[in-house]
């Protein structure tokens, strides 16, 4: 029996709601599958700088693909091949010390940067020299030429001359990252520098100008040819600059609205440009930090510094790049772990169906995190040996990670269709504050463009059911005298209809 105010005599239990979309508690980033050396320091520079561990690993890696970027592949199977650099970006709030982060772990790569600058001035100012010269003498060939009225034997040496020029090469400056940099600008400077860069940055203004900020349209070439290691050719107007192989690393941090932000930008999702980046969510610890924590032991940042600066210079000086193989049982692993994601990636069984254009290249990330493992832990000598399969097993916990924060990331992106028209029903029962409503009522509150029938919002009402926002009442007794049966009614939990609500 129902009141004439429409609320049920015997109320409903209630818990307390599951916010729409949540998928629980995220995991933390698992630093313990990283290099014994790398996992150390990633540790102290949360505790030092007290973030979430997530962010230094996040870096932490970036800071690898940095390394190794464009100087080896994995050889995965028959033609099937990898690069080894990543795309990553972790979402923190305003004030969560991201910068911090950002230069305790890429610090030593700056470091290299400017020893290898150092070490090439000499090779720069040779040859500057060099062409000067031969500019020179190209000069006194063509004079002469000009006065001997173009005698053959003249002609010909001042040919000659102005080759010599040509064939003299100055080196370029080494710069191994970009910061805030146009898609232009790191275009010129990866091919500059042999197919290779990493923009690193504690802020996510690369977004903007990747939708067009100074250009007034998109430009996602570069970054989804860097991704993926293909050919890239640029015309300008007074050169065309051409790599066989880009190699692009993206190391971000940004604050979690520009996750959302991203996700409607023209041509992000169509492009595949989302469903390239790893992506963290952690929790916020604003609030709850040590005002005086341990800094990090000397010790394990002159060790950090020591490797990493090693692994750059040593990789550095490869000009082809260094085949990777891949152990029997970490290709075993592999396989066993693409199994059973294929049939998650179903359109319409799958759970992550709606995000396939990120799952789908998760086993390909999953190959690259355990390549950049592998040399992190034998720089020298890592395409003597192959990928083994402990290392494999520690970069699928990491891809597993990446996975579920993945999920959160879509999901705060609107990428879910069915949580995306769940929401529609819920900003309706907070606006009509109903204790009870039928599935007619809804249905004639709701946009038909979106719910264009009544079965239409089944799906909706139970996905918000599931998730303790409304409650279906026990249906009534079929009227003897027939007729139509009346429509489902459920009960609305009283966060939203109740006093105050």
């Amino acid at each position: 029996m129902i009141p004439d105010d429409g609320r049920p005599v015997t109320g409903q239990e209630w818990d307390a709601p599951t916010p729409l979309g949540a998928r629980g508690t995220l995991p933390t980033f698992p630093a313990d599958c990283l290099p014994d050396w790398v996992a150390a320091f990633v540790k102290a520079v949360a505790e030092e700088t007290q973030t979430p561990v997530d962010a230094a690993g996040c870096v932490a890696l970036a800071a690898l693909s940095t390394a190794a970027g464009g100087r080896a592949i994995v050889q995965v199977r028959g033609t099937y091949t990898e690069p080894v650099n990543l795309f990553t970006v972790v979402a923190l709030p305003s004030a969560s010390r991201k910068s911090a982060v950002f230069r305790a772990i890429t610090s030593p790569i700056l470091k290299v940067e400017a020893e290898l600058t150092e070490r090439i001035k000499p090779q720069i100012v040779e040859a500057e020299l060099a062409r000067e010269v031969a500019a020179g003498v190209a000069e006194k060939a063509k004079a002469k030429a000009v006065s001997s009225k173009g005698a053959p034997d003249a002609l010909a040496d001042a040919s000659d001359a102005a080759a010599a020029i040509e064939e003299i090469t100055i080196p370029v400056v080494p710069q191994l990252v970009a910061d805030d940099v146009t898609p232009e600008r790191a275009a010129s400077i990866l091919c500059d520098q042999g197919g290779r860069l990493a923009v690193l940055s504690a802020e996510g203004g690369i977004f903007q100008i990747l939708a067009g900020r100074y250009s007034g349209a998109p430009n996602f070439d570069l970054f989804l040819k860097g991704h993926a290691g293909d050919m890239l050719r640029v015309d300008r107007r007074d050169r065309t600059e051409h790599v066989e192989t880009a190699v692009l690393t993206l190391g971000l941090a940004v604050q979690p609205d520009v996750i959302r932000e991203i996700a409607t930008g023209p041509g992000f999702r169509g492009k595949g440009l989302l469903g390239r980046f790893l992506y963290a969510l952690p929790e916020s610890n604003i609030g709850t930090r040590n005002v005086d924590p341990d800094p990090v032991p000397a010790d394990v940042a002159a060790t950090y510094e020591e490797r990493l600066m090693r692994m750059v210079v040593h990789l550095f000086d490869w000009t082809d790049p260094i085949r990777l193989q891949l152990s029997p049982e970490a290709d075993e692993l592999r396989l066993d772990y693409a199994r059973k994601l294929e049939p998650r990636l179903h359109p319409r069984t799958g759970d992550l169906g709606h995000m396939s254009d990120w799952a789908g290249k998760s086993v390909g990330a999953i190959v690259r995190i355990a390549a950049l493992l592998h040399l992190a832990d034998n720089p020298v000598d890592g395409y003597r040996l192959p990928i083994s399969g402990d290392t494999m097993a520690a970069a699928i916990r990491i891809g597993e990670y990446f996975t579920r924060h993945a999920e959160a990331a879509f999901d705060h992106m609107g990428a879910d269709p069915e949580t995306e028209r769940a929401r529609l029903v819920l900003d309706w029962l907070r606006r009509k504050q109903p204790a009870r409503f039928t599935v007619r009522e809804a249905f004639s509150g709701l946009p038909r463009g979106t719910f264009p029938k009544v079965a239409d919002v089944l799906p909706s009402l139970e996905l918000l059911e599931g998730y303790g926002w409304i409650a279906m009442e026990p249906p009534p007794p079929r009227n003897p005298k027939g007729g139509r049966p009346p429509s489902p009614a459920y009960q609305v939990h009283p966060q939203i209809s109740g006093p105050g609500a």
